[in-house]
């Protein structure tokens, strides 16, 4: 009821702020050209800010008040590794970091973060990803008044295992699979790509036309049809089926992969460098791997992590489905379904509420993180200026 209130308010005071601007500037081209979109935009972001020093000063919701924190101490951090950056390292690495804009840094420093916690998650989990404890159902936040337990700052599942350590697992489990699948289209798109694009004719002709059938279906409907197939195949073996789901995830997104190689491909091979390679009597090999991939390299590693993105969202919308990672190990879209029960008891512990936007969060921070590396990184490779 407070925001549809609140969006209605905007829509009273915009033209008060628009007169309000002309008659304190003097009547400004910038206040008297200004249009009532924009004096809305300027009245809701007033209306957020209020809202947000509500939520973090009088209403007291931690995890709001760890989201500004950690935004603000992850800003700064980013600032730092960014000057750092500039002064240390080689000299390549110098230079593009003196390049980098903030945001980008901002999502290496983040990259790294979980890759770190990737790494290191035995040592970093205070528990087990399996280990079930003596309680369950504990509120996040750590306050024994409201049925938390300082011992256990994000509470615990509804069979008593630790959320965070569980969070920690998940970056491991889900991030992991998700680099190796990204990986794994990669190899598979990129070769055919390039072959195609490189030798022509009825190969080109006959992979291209195998990747528009594929291209054609949805791909996450084709996904949960195939890894509901080999949930059939794989029976209890977990393993098994994971290893099914990277093949299949893998396999659906190399076709999107195939079209950028392909195309990118086609441009290259028709240089002349690559006419006078040929006349040279160089192999397939040569012209593959020393002329067509280094000239490629800037727009298919934008890809890479726009497609690491969509694997990644992948994978937690499967397992959230069911048919993804399966438990006992830890993923986060299997602990936002899992943890979604909590909601229930938002009427009575509001706090609770919160718990399923740990993974979801996790989820969202790491996608915002790579696409502001790829944003940047497309920037360079496009050749424009600031």
């Amino acid at each position: 009821m407070i925001i549809p209130l609140a969006l209605a308010l905007g829509l009273l005071v915009a033209p008060l702020v628009r007169w309000s601007g002309r008659r304190l500037s003097g009547d400004a081209p910038y206040w008297r050209d200004m249009p009532y979109g924009a004096a809305y935009g300027y009245v809701l972001a007033a209306l957020a800010l209020a809202g947000s020093a509500w939520l973090y000063f009088v209403n007291g919701n931690v995890f709001f008040r760890w989201g500004v924190q950690g935004f603000i101490a992850f800003a700064i951090a980013a600032y730092l590794f960014r000057l750092a950056g500039r002064h240390i390292g080689t000299g390549w690495s110098r230079r593009q970091f003196r390049k980098m804009p903030l945001t980008a840094s901002f999502g290496i420093l983040t990259i790294l973060v979980y890759a770190v916690v990737a790494i290191f998650a035995q040592w970093l989990a205070p528990y087990g990803q399996e280990e079930i404890l003596a309680r369950a159902n504990l509120v996040p936040g750590g306050d024994p008044a409201l049925g938390g337990d300082p011992g256990f700052p994000l509470g615990t599942d509804q069979i008593g295992r630790d959320i965070l350590s569980r969070l920690i697992y998940g970056a491991q489990n889900t991030v992991g699979i998700a680099f190796a699948t990204t990986c794994l289209a990669f190899l598979l798109g990129g070769t055919l790509g390039f072959l195609a694009a490189t030798l022509g004719g009825w190969l080109d002709q006959l992979l291209s036309r195998l990747m528009d059938v594929l291209m054609a279906i949805p791909a996450l409907i084709f996904a949960l049809l195939l890894m509901t197939i080999a949930s059939a195949w794989a029976g209890s073996e977990r393993g098994l089926l994971t290893l099914y789901m990277v093949v299949i995830i893998a396999v659906i997104d190399s076709t999107r992969v195939f079209r950028l190689s392909r195309a990118v491909g086609l441009n290259i091979v028709v240089m002349d460098y690559i006419e006078a390679a040929r006349l040279r009597g160089e192999g397939l090999r040569y012209l593959v791997f020393r002329e067509i991939l280094p000239n490629a390299t800037a727009p298919l590693l934008a890809e890479f992590g726009l497609r690491f993105c969509f694997v990644f969202l992948t994978i937690a919308s499967l397992s959230f489905l069911g048919v993804g990672i399966q438990p006992p190990l830890a993923d986060w879209g299997t602990m936002v379904r899992d943890l979604s029960q909590f909601i229930n008891y938002a009427a009575f512990v509001p706090l609770a509420a919160s718990v399923p936007l740990l993974a979801a969060g996790a989820i969202a921070l790491l996608t915002v993180a790579v696409n502001f590396v790829v944003d940047w990184m497309l920037h360079r490779s496009s050749g424009l200026k600031e």
